[in-house]
């Protein structure tokens, strides 16, 4: 295999390379990862250098003209998106880099002949999970608010999977799409909009945990070992033009989450809440059904979220 994967350098890639590594799939994988900076990387993350099947390429994603050319892959994995609003990215552009980026990586898919691409999309490409659904399923049909534009993020993964579907009747593309939902592990930001890295960075600086309203969305956290499992699974063995959902089916309250991190790392901590006056109760649920990925693939949660918790704050102590 000849693997191109773009979005190499965040989280979902430096969890999918650490697993390669861990798992030696590496003897059979070449991987190019596409990336602005390699040298500012390899910087950050020295434990990537000198891996014989490991190439960093230089090149922007949203520039085709520095992307590489000339190469044959086999495979494509399509990771690289910015799921946050900062650093100047507004609705409206965070929506074309979304789009954009997508377009170039299967230009590229197509040029390079490659035979298999992988788009990692999002569960917020779902919309607002309905209330009375404890979990959602592929087979829903809900789609983020049109007219919202903080439906940027979620609309931009839904046209980047037509897209797929488009490249796939234009040069009859194969592709899967993983919509992944909520994680954790050693290489999730803890100072970031992520709840659960904010809550174990409470924790390691020797804080209560606070949380900001009544703590009853409820969500779910794969690790980041299985999350690369899935999506090596899903690159693999995935059924051509088909999606599946990447996340844990264990639902948990962000209230009852903060708890568990309390009794996991220090239970002498408490939890707090800062209560707010209203609280949007579409956003109180984002767990998916994972049974086709369970059922087509053989699929299952494999690390207990506790000793998720743990091996992240670990990894962290350790750093």
């Amino acid at each position: 295999m000849k693997l191109l994967l773009s979005g190499g350098t965040g989280f979902f890639g430096r969890a999918f390379l650490d697993y390669l590594q861990s798992n030696h799939h590496n003897s059979q994988i070449s991987v190019c990862v596409l990336t602005r900076s390699p040298s500012r990387f390899l910087e950050a993350y020295p434990r990537f250098e000198f891996l014989p099947w490991l190439t960093l390429i230089e090149g922007d994603l949203l520039d085709a003209c520095t992307l590489p050319r000339g190469h044959q892959f086999t495979h494509v994995i399509h990771a690289a998106t910015e799921a946050t609003i900062s650093g100047g990215l507004d609705y409206k552009r965070q929506y074309l880099e979304i789009v954009d980026g997508t377009r170039n990586i299967l230009d590229l898919a197509v040029q390079a002949s490659a035979s298999r691409f992988l788009m990692v999309s999002s569960g917020a490409a779902y919309g607002f999970q309905p209330s009375m659904i404890n979990k959602i399923s592929e087979a829903c049909t809900e789609w983020p608010p049109l007219l919202l534009p903080s439906s940027a993020y979620g609309l931009g993964k839904l046209a980047s999977e037509h897209m797929c579907a488009l490249y796939h009747h234009s040069h009859g593309i194969k592709y899967s799409i993983a919509r992944c939902f909520s994680f954790v592990g050693p290489d999730l930001p803890l100072r970031a909009h992520y709840a659960i890295g904010n809550f174990i960075n409470d924790i390691l600086t020797g804080r209560d945990i606070k949380i900001k309203g009544s703590g009853r969305p409820v969500r779910s956290y794969l690790y980041q070992t299985d999350l690369a499992h899935w999506l090596y699974t899903i690159l693999i063995q995935g059924r051509d033009g088909e999606i599946y959902n990447v996340g844990s089916d264990f639902a948990i309250s962000i209230a009852d989450l903060a708890r568990l991190i309390c009794t996991t790392l220090d239970p002498t901590r408490a939890v707090r809440f800062t209560a707010r006056q209203t609280e949007d109760i579409a956003r109180l649920n984002y767990v998916p059904d994972i049974s086709k990925a369970h059922n087509e693939l053989g699929l299952s949660v494999i690390t207990s979220l506790s000793d998720a918790i743990l091996m992240t704050a670990n990894a962290h102590r350790a750093s």
